[in-house]
């Protein structure tokens, strides 16, 4: 998020504002900036420097039964904020979402790495978490 505006700042109270389907919900806002952002976007793995905070739709539950009620207020939530958002991902809170959000952790620094992929990792071994495969020779 490069802006935390009153508007923002009202899609997440409203979101929140319903019936939840779990005491474990909650939204995160992590503060950026700082030291963050005065590393240059091509200088680590981590491209969106520029960003002033980051934003965690959260929910937990302990009944298997209770899963689609909380899959779909996260997805409600996330919704909501979505439009405050930039296109992006810190890949270390990914899950399984696929390649499309793994390029969007990356941004403009997916190709470089992709690249090191290839020379460092060519058999793929590093491979278990949310990975970028090696780039053609």
């Amino acid at each position: 998020m490069r802006d935390f505006s009153d508007a923002a700042i009202e899609a997440m109270v409203d979101a929140f504002a319903g019936d939840l389907p779990s005491p474990f919900a909650a939204i995160a806002i992590e503060h950026l900036g700082g030291a963050v952002g005065r590393v240059g976007s091509q200088d680590t793995a981590f491209v969106h420097r520029h960003a002033q905070h980051s934003v965690l739709v959260i929910h937990m539950w302990q009944d298997d039964e209770d899963s689609g009620a909380n899959i779909e207020w996260g997805r409600r939530c996330f919704r909501a904020v979505a439009p405050f958002l930039e296109e992006g991902a810190y890949v270390n809170y990914l899950g399984d979402e696929g390649e499309a959000k793994v390029r969007a952790a990356f941004g403009a620094n997916y190709q470089r790495l992709a690249a090191l992929k290839r020379r460092y990792d060519p058999t793929n071994l590093f491979r278990f978490n949310q990975n970028i495969p090696a780039a053609p020779g």
